[in-house]
C-alpha cells in the first residue's frame, strides 16, 4: 500500500529590530543571562507593553514579498500556557487577525518548481530559555530572549517529502534575509522550524500529525522528518495508532522522542490582549514599505532568464541577495558571455564559498579580479582547467589572475606553428588511432586531441588543437 507524506512547517524568524517587540530592552545575542529582561518583558505589576513599529513594518515587508494580504486592522491575543521560561504565564501573539494572511513561496525540487501556500504570518514575542548545564543537577532560566520579536510563518500542509520541506525552509530562509527582516542565523536561534508531519494512504483523509519542535538546521529538519515518517508508517502497519503530540529530534541518535501531548488552539484559551490596541495599517503605510523594498528574487530571476540564463541557473543565482549581486556585477565587468559567468558563479565560486564557509559578500575573491579571470578564459589566454587552479590561488591570497597565470606558466599555446609541430608528432606516433579515426571511430579523434594536450603539457588551446588536427587528418 502506498503511503503519502503530508508536511506543514511553522517557522519562527527573529526580526532585526534593535529592541524587543513590546519594550525598549536590547535583543543582542550572547549577553550575560538575565541582563536584557526588562520589567515589561517580565509583566511586572504596573507595566504596559508598547508595540515596536519596526516589527510591524518587517511583517508588512514579508507580506508584500510573498503576495499575501495585509490586514488593515490587526490585533494581538494572549496565548495562555505555563512553562518555566514564560515569565508572564502567557505569550502575546496573534490569532484572529494576523498582520499577513495567505501568500506563496516558490520552491524547486529535482528541477521542478512548486508553489507552497502560506496560511498566515503573525507577530509574537519569544519566551526565555531553560538552561540545563553546569547547574549541579538543577536548571536555570535565562530571560534575555523573553519579548524578542518573532514573525511566525505558517505554511499549509502542501509538502510531500523531506526534500520539499528542506527546499521550502531554504527558500524562506533566503527570502527573509533578502528583504532584511531576519539575519537567518540558525546557530543563534534566529531562524528555526517546527515540522508538522503525518502520513496517510493515498486518497484517504489527513492522518494524525505530530509536531517536531525547534529544528535549527536544514540537515536536522530533513533527518527528523525522514525518521518521523518511518516511525508513523511502522506504527500504523503494526496495528497501532499515531498519537497527536509534540516531539523533539535527538541529532545524536537520529530519532524523534515525545516531549508533551500536542495542544489545539482552544487549549491555549486565546483572548484579546487588553493592554494593546488594534493596529491600523493604512494603504499609505504599505505603499511606503513597498517603495523601500529591494527587487525580489522572482523578479530578478525573470530578468536573468530574459538574458538567456536557464531557469535552473537563475534559481541558483538568486539563492541569496549577495550571490545575485556578485553575479550581476561580474557580468557587467567581464567580456565573457553571461551564461559563462552564471556557470562559474554557480559552480566553482559557490563551491569555494561553501568550502571556506563564507557568504558571497565575504568572499576573498572580489568582483573585479574574478571578472578579469573570466576575461582570460574568454580571450583564450588560459583553459577552463587552468582557470580553476587560478581561482583557488586567488582565494588563497596569491594575488591577481594575470600574475598567477604568469607565475605558474599557465598561458595557453595558441600559436599555430607550435601546435602544428605537436600535432605532427602525435600523428606520427599514433598510427593505429589515426587509422581508427579514418575508419569512422570518433572516440579516436578525442584520444588524439588528448595526446596533443599531453605533448604540450596541457597548454595548447584545445579548440585550436582540434581544428589543426582535424585538418591534417583530412588531408591525410
Amino acid at each position: 500500500m502506498t503511503w503519502e507524506v503530508v508536511i506543514g512547517l511553522e517557522t519562527h524568524a527573529q526580526l532585526t529590530t534593535d529592541s524587543k517587540i513590546f519594550s525598549g530592552a536590547a535583543t543582542r545575542f550572547g549577553s550575560s543571562p538575565n541582563t536584557q529582561a526588562s520589567a515589561v518583558d517580565l509583566a511586572m505589576p504596573g507595566t504596559l507593553p508598547v508595540l515596536n513599529k519596526g516589527a510591524v513594518e518587517r511583517a508588512i515587508r514579508f507580506g508584500l514579498a510573498v503576495g499575501g494580504t495585509i490586514a488593515p486592522c490587526s490585533t494581538f491575543e494572549r496565548k495562555n500556557y505555563f512553562y518555566p521560561d514564560l515569565p508572564k504565564g502567557y505569550q502575546i501573539s496573534q490569532y484572529v487577525r494576523p498582520v499577513v494572511s495567505g501568500g506563496t513561496v516558490a520552491i524547486v525540487v529535482d528541477g521542478k518548481e512548486k508553489s507552497v501556500s502560506l496560511t498566515r504570518a503573525h507577530l509574537e514575542e519569544d519566551a526565555g530559555k531553560s538552561l540545563h548545564e553546569d547547574f549541579h543537577g538543577m536548571s536555570g532560566i535565562d530571560l534575555n530572549r523573553a519579548g524578542t520579536p518573532l514573525l511566525e510563518i505558517v505554511s499549509e500542509p502542501d509538502m510531500r517529502s523531506a526534500a520539499e520541506a528542506v527546499a521550502y525552509a531554504k527558500a524562506l530562509h533566503s527570502l527573509v534575509r533578502w528583504i532584511g527582516i531576519c539575519d537567518g542565523n540558525m546557530q543563534e536561534g534566529s531562524f528555526r522550524c517546527d515540522a508538522n508531519v503525518s502520513v496517510r494512504r493515498a486518497g484517504e483523509p489527513l492522518g494524525t500529525r505530530c509536531e517536531i519542535k525547534n529544528l535549527n538546521s536544514f540537515r536536522f529538519l530533513e533527518k527528523a522528518i525522514e525518521y518521523e515518517v518511518r516511525r508513523q508508517v511502522d506504527l500504523i502497519e503494526d496495528g497501532g495508532k499515531v498519537v497527536q503530540e509534540t516531539r523533539l529530534f535527538d541529532p545524536d541518535r537520529g530519532e524523534t522522542r515525545p516531549m508533551r501531548s500536542k495542544e489545539d488552539a482552544h487549549d491555549y484559551r486565546y483572548f484579546p490582549d487588553p493592554d494593546l490596541l488594534p493596529v491600523e495599517i493604512t494603504s499609505q503605510w504599505i505603499d511606503r514599505v513597498r517603495s523601500e523594498m529591494p527587487e525580489l528574487p522572482a523578479a530578478l530571476r525573470g530578468r536573468f532568464e530574459a538574458k538567456g540564463i536557464s531557469a535552473y541557473d537563475a534559481h541558483l543565482l538568486t539563492e541569496s541577495r549577495e550571490k545575485a549581486h556578485f553575479f550581476a556585477r561580474t557580468a557587467e565587468a567581464t567580456s565573457a558571455p553571461m551564461i559563462t559567468v552564471a556557470h562559474w558563479v554557480n559552480g566553482e565560486v559557490t563551491a569555494n564559498a561553501n568550502t571556506q564557509g563564507v557568504a558571497f559578500d565575504k568572499l576573498p575573491v572580489n568582483v573585479t579580479s574574478f571578472a578579469r579571470l573570466l576575461d582570460r578564459i574568454h580571450d583564450g589566454t588560459i583553459s577552463a582547467k587552468a582557470a580553476k587552479e587560478v581561482l583557488h590561488a586567488m582565494a588563497a591570497g596569491e594575488g591577481e589572475p594575470d600574475a598567477i597565470i604568469d607565475k605558474r606558466g599557465l598561458r595557453q599555446i595558441s600559436d599555430a606553428g607550435a601546435i602544428e609541430s605537436a600535432v605532427d608528432a602525435v600523428i606520427a606516433a599514433n598510427a593505429r588511432l589515426v587509422d581508427d579515426y579514418r575508419a569512422g571511430k570518433d572516440k579516436a579523434f578525442n584520444a588524439l586531441v588528448g595526446q596533443v594536450m599531453k605533448a604540450t603539457q596541457g597548454k595548447a588551446n584545445p579548440a585550436r588543437a582540434g581544428e589543426i588536427l582535424r585538418g591534417k587528418l583530412k588531408r591525410g
